[in-house]
Order: C-alpha cells, then sequence, then structure tokens
C-alpha cells in the first residue's frame, strides 16, 4: 500500500512554488518539499486544510492511494 504526494502535480497546474505556498500557509518550504517529494510519515489535518483552500482543491488531488499489486 502506498500513498502518492501528487502536490507538485498541482502546484504546477496553479503555477505557484514552494516558497509562495509555504509563506500562504505559514509553513517552513523544506517542510513543504517534504510534502511535495513524498518524505513524509504523517500530516496534520490543519495542514492539509491550508494547502486545499489555497490551492483549490481537495485532498484527493493532492494524495493518491496505490493498493500493493499481488
Amino acid at each position: 500500500m502506498a500513498i502518492i504526494s501528487r502536490l507538485d502535480r498541482v502546484m504546477a497546474d496553479r503555477k505557484i512554488s514552494v516558497n509562495e505556498l509555504a509563506a500562504r500557509i505559514n509553513l517552513s518550504p523544506v517542510n513543504l518539499s517534504r510534502i511535495r517529494t513524498g518524505k513524509i510519515k504523517a500530516i496534520r489535518f490543519s495542514t492539509l486544510e491550508g494547502l486545499c483552500a489555497e490551492l483549490e482543491c481537495q485532498p484527493g488531488d493532492i494524495f493518491e492511494y496505490l493498493p500493493d499489486e499481488d
């Protein structure tokens, strides 16, 4: 089972940089980059809510679930 971050794609569609988005949601650019690259174990709902509000999207636009192939 894998949860894949699609934040980079959403950000590209909205033409917004890591630094700009990080400033808008009051998050460090390093932490936002970790979310973008999928190098996280968890995300706070407040952070997810901020991302969705700024990017005008749904959580499912940012993250995708891929089941294991048996």
